[in-house]
């Protein structure tokens, strides 16, 4: 009997356990369960809390609260400083049963009399909100593919392939006529390569000497040579015309005289724009500030300047050739045009280069490839530089006719009745195509005359026209190629004098021409960074790269009156 008590005993202690361990192990999963509730609580209100801090144009709460009708509310969040595990330091209290629910009869449905309805009024929490986003402008493009102008661009292109075929003919006849003919053309063709070959070659050598020598001039002391340029010039070109003067040949008399009354002119010129200096000055130095950043933006200048000299050396055999075949004097002038307006695309070519990569770095504030834009020019953008090479040295000069005689008329309405005529006429010329537009064209990609248009619409929004017409850089630009002609037409005549002086007066207008062309080249750059400054600042005046001073404290003092120095335009009464 005590053996079976005692078996007893152990089977009511081990049932004991049992029942023990498992309570123990409902009591752990409700405490677990418990435990990830909390958490999945937690994880719930710190998820509403992230979508309560979205940004109200962030699509998924704009969905949200599409969907909800109303603008989602983050619920007070759980008391965070208890303990998270409290369950396990405190058993769970049992909550209290719900009362068995009453015994319900069925409602007896009573038939109600039609009301009619009205629309319930508008709940406050049922207003959805939607976020309507204020447009904004939208940038233009800077990566136009289309090629500009292209007429002028195929006639450009059939020009070159005549001029280089008809040049090298007229090479193949100098050299025919020097080997294989005798007696007088083989004498004049040898007289020839040996008195004004070396002088237009050595005329070629210091007109790029001297255009590396501006250009670096101006980046260095800007200020000092728009006074320097302005006198140089008027000395220079006083001194060649003297120079020839002294030479008492008919052809070099009249080539002086027209230098002398150029200097008389220039001299006039300088006096008359002493008052813009200092504010172009300004403006010089201001704008040629971001070519420091750029350190191979003078590589295009030195390209073209060689293909120039390349091409210049080719084209002297072919003047000598000219005077072998018909019409010696006609086809020497076809010759001399065929190279202005070639240089002239040399020069805008480097102007478009140039603009691009400074009116990016205004509009944009990047840095870009010069390379890329030299290649951009040199392909998509060639028309419009072609187009604006043949037509705006042509516009700029009758305009400044038409103002030189709306200055000259005074009172006399019989002689220059027509000057207001004039005036009026080029002015609308210019504004449909002008140098300035070459900004727009390496920026956006534009046609030249859409550019012009954009570009003086520009001037005139901002009220720049005045400040535009009274702007003095294009005329430094162009008293420096002068000025680098007079030094060469001194160099070159009275070395041409000294060993034969028939050729005196030829060679000094080649040196001159030669001279001129590639300085113009050089001067390029300096004209382009004016150029982005203007039309970028037209763009966006509040720039940070600008400093609005300058222009600003111009244009109070055109508003008041206090400008001595005006530049005559049509009134817009006559316009």
């Amino acid at each position: 009997m005590s053996a079976t008590e005692s078996e007893v005993e152990r089977e009511s202690k081990g049932g004991e356990t049992l029942e023990k361990e498992k309570q123990r192990g409902v009591k752990g999963v409700e405490e677990d369960g418990e435990e990830s509730k909390d958490k999945d609580e937690i994880s719930h209100h710190r998820f509403l809390a992230s979508l309560n801090r979205l940004n109200p144009t962030n699509p998924l709460r704009i969905i949200v609260n599409g969907a909800g009708g109303s603008r989602f509310t983050t619920p007070p969040p759980p008391n965070l400083a208890q303990p998270l595990r409290s369950s396990l330091r405190h058993p769970p209290q049992p909550q209290p049963q719900p009362p068995p629910p009453r015994p319900q009869t069925p409602p007896t449905l009573v038939p109600e009399e039609p009301q009619p309805q009205t629309p319930p009024p508008p709940s406050q929490h049922q207003t959805r909100s939607i976020f309507t986003p204020t447009p904004q402008p939208t940038l233009a493009s800077l990566n136009s593919t289309k090629y500009t102008n292209k007429f002028f661009l195929l006639l450009f292109i059939f020009h070159k392939v005549v001029a280089i075929g008809f040049v090298c003919f007229l090479v193949f006849r100098g050299v025919q006529g020097l080997i294989g003919s005798n007696g007088r053309v083989k004498r004049k063709e040898q007289k020839i390569l040996r008195f004004l070959l070396p002088q237009v070659e050595a005329a070629s050598l210091l007109s790029i000497i001297l255009a590396f020598l501006w250009q670096m001039a101006f980046r260095i002391w800007p200020e000092f040579m728009i006074h320097f340029i302005l006198w140089s010039t008027f000395l220079m070109s006083l001194s060649s015309g003297i120079l020839l003067l002294c030479f008492q040949m008919p052809a070099t008399d009249a080539v002086g005289v027209c230098l002398i009354a150029f200097s008389i002119g220039n001299g006039l010129y300088a006096c008359w724009v002493t008052r813009r200096i200092k504010f172009c000055s300004k403006i010089l130095v201001k704008s040629l500030e971001p070519v420091s950043k750029f350190s191979d933006l003078n590589l295009p200048t030195y390209y073209m300047l060689a293909a120039g000299f390349l091409w210049m050396s080719l084209w002297i055999f072919g003047v000598i050739g000219a005077l072998n075949f018909y019409f010696p004097p006609l086809v020497i002038i076809g010759l001399v045009l065929s190279l202005a307006w070639t240089t002239e695309v040399m020069r805008n070519v480097v102007n478009l280069t140039v603009s691009r990569v400074i009116a990016l770095y205004y509009l944009r504030g990047m840095q870009s490839s010069t390379r890329f834009s030299f290649q951009r020019a040199l392909s998509r953008n060639l028309g419009s530089a072609c187009l604006g090479s043949l037509f705006v040295p042509t516009i700029e000069a009758l305009r400044i006719l038409a103002r030189g005689l709306n200055l000259l008329k005074g009172e006399d309405e019989f002689m220059f009745c027509c000057a207001n005529c004039c005036l009026r006429l080029m002015d609308f010329i210019f504004e449909h195509g002008n140098g300035w537009a070459f900004v727009q064209i390496a920026a956006y990609g534009k046609g030249f005359v859409r550019a012009s248009q954009d570009t003086w619409k520009l001037y005139e929004d901002v009220d720049m026209v005045e400040i535009i017409d009274a702007d003095i850089t294009s005329s430094i630009c162009f008293l420096t190629g002068i000025c680098s002609g007079c030094v060469c037409v001194i160099v070159v005549a009275a070395w041409t004098h000294t060993v034969y002086k028939p050729f005196t007066a030829t060679i000094s207008l080649l040196a001159f021409f030669i001279g001129y062309l590639m300085t113009r080249i050089s001067m390029a750059l300096p004209h382009a960074c004016v150029g982005c400054y203007y039309t970028c600042y037209a763009e966006n005046p509040e720039n940070r790269f600008f400093d609005n001073k300058p222009i600003k404290d111009r244009q109070a003092l055109i508003k008041n009156g206090r400008v001595a120095v005006t530049t005559p335009r049509v009134r817009r009464s006559l316009a």
